[in-house]
């Protein structure tokens, strides 16, 4: 009885640490709120115009749905995970596979995110792409945000 507890709390953990990893990722990029995060700076720091602006907001809101459903898909895939965990008791085909799902359903978000990012550079003038792709640099390669 208690190995089936400790074995489900180990798997309820793994499921939990999982999306969180998929949390941060996407939230080092965007999240609105963190200080020098890229939606911040792109709305404070590059001047944009109205029509910049607009545009700006249009591909927000669809890429706002698309991330929805992209973080519901990584959640599902930890929930599959959680019940493999479950059911194997131990690292067997089936955790692998849901791992692997895990991996997937995290790299179809960030390829998403990827791409958000480019939609967004493609609305900017020259000096505005300079300035955009310096802080996409800082942010993938600089120290995590507190």
């Amino acid at each position: 009885m208690k190995d089936r507890k400790l074995q489900l709390m180990v798997a309820v953990l793994l499921a939990v640490l999982a999306g969180f990893l998929g949390a941060v990722a996407a939230e080092r990029w965007f999240a609105p709120t963190q200080p020098g995060g890229l939606h911040e700076f792109v709305h404070e720091q590059l001047e944009l115009d109205a029509q910049q602006e607009d545009r700006l907001d249009r591909l927000e809101e669809r890429y706002a749905i698309e991330n929805a459903q992209r973080e519901l898909a990584v959640r599902r895939a930890n929930a599959d995970l959680a019940a493999a965990i479950d059911n194997e008791h131990e690292y067997g085909p089936e955790v692998s596979a849901a791992i692997d799902g895990v991996h997937a359903s995290m790299g179809e978000l960030q390829k998403a995110t990827v791409r958000h990012v480019f939609a967004m550079r493609s609305i900017l003038n020259e000096d505005q792409q300079r300035a955009f792709d310096q802080q996409v640099a800082r942010s993938l390669t600089g120290p995590p945000p507190q």
